[in-house]
């Protein structure tokens, strides 16, 4: 978006930038920057008015939550490619807005996006002055900002999903913690062992921890072996129990976020899969969390 504030949104927005604020400095090998949470200096209304705007841009479910960090890097600095994919309770989305007068194409910090970490980038946002991007956060989102050569600033509005919030978060590190796989029954050995030996550790072990999430949700042995040949990939949960296989589908679903990230399409279709089947009374926590309740608002893609 070019002229993306008012004179009046501007002014709060430039006014973020004050040496006395509480500066983050970070000098990594490839993210280098200073940053501030200003989340508190930017009046509610203004933060709503965003959120209704991202909401209305990107049609995703966004929680009524938004931080805002100001950046600022100095000639020299430059952020090298990489992917901040939305692990468990991160932002899916991200409004960047410019606040450098007369920039010049001499003067660097161009964010560009790329297809691969190691290929050409495929698109590039100039930090022309009050110039706004957004876009969504993914396993394959990979951008970078190239070298300054004159400061740059930027103030950045991150947004967070309805399906993967902070509170999500801290259900499923509580249903994980002290992930022991030798408290699974028995009668899962020998599945567990076959697997093993064919299929990757990564899918595994994502199956032995929705097994872990049934065990600790009090389902029994049978369904527990269900649900880790379902992660597994060994076979579909078809069970004609509406109780088994809303478990198992939300037991996957947790053990997918708590190994890799939140991917929109894998939510998506559990949330197709899981449309207006009744919920357990056991599964209601998990269930509230993973597919909270629509708003009329909100436009699921």
């Amino acid at each position: 978006m070019d002229s993306a504030f008012s004179e009046d949104q501007r002014a709060v927005l430039e006014a973020l930038f004050l040496p006395t604020n509480d500066w983050q400095h970070r000098d990594g090998a490839f993210y280098r920057c200073s940053l501030c949470d200003v989340t508190n200096n930017i009046p509610v209304s203004f933060q709503a008015a965003i959120l209704a705007r991202m909401r209305e841009i990107t049609r995703l479910p966004l929680v009524d939550r938004v931080v805002v960090t100001a950046q600022q890097m100095l000639p020299g600095q430059v952020i090298g490619i990489h992917s901040d994919r939305p692990l468990l309770g991160y932002e899916i989305a991200r409004l960047v807005v410019q606040f450098n007068k007369q920039w010049q194409p001499d003067h660097g910090g161009v964010l560009e996006l790329f297809s691969s970490p190691h290929g050409k980038a495929v698109f590039s946002v100039y930090p022309e002055y009050n110039k706004a991007f957004g876009f969504l956060l993914h396993a394959e989102s990979y951008h970078g900002v190239t070298e300054v050569t004159q400061p740059r600033k930027t103030v950045v509005f991150n947004f967070w999903h309805v399906a993967n919030t902070p509170e999500l978060t801290a259900y499923i590190q509580a249903l994980f913690a002290n992930l022991h796989f030798s408290e699974l029954p028995a009668v899962l050995d020998p599945v567990a062992s076959s697997a093993e030996s064919t299929l990757p550790e990564d899918t595994t072990f994502r199956a032995g921890t929705a097994a872990v999430a049934l065990q600790r949700l009090g389902y029994d042995e049978a369904t527990i072996v269900t649900g880790y040949r379902h992660s597994a990939g060994l076979a579909i949960c078809d069970t004609g129990d509406a109780d088994t296989y809303a478990a198992v589908l939300l037991a996957d679903w947790m053990a997918y976020l708590y190994r890799e990230s939140f991917d929109l399409a894998r939510w998506n279709i559990l949330r197709n899969k899981l449309y207006r089947a009744e919920k357990v009374t056991r599964l209601l926590p998990a269930w509230q969390l993973c597919l909270p309740e629509e708003k009329e608002e909100f436009v699921f893609v």
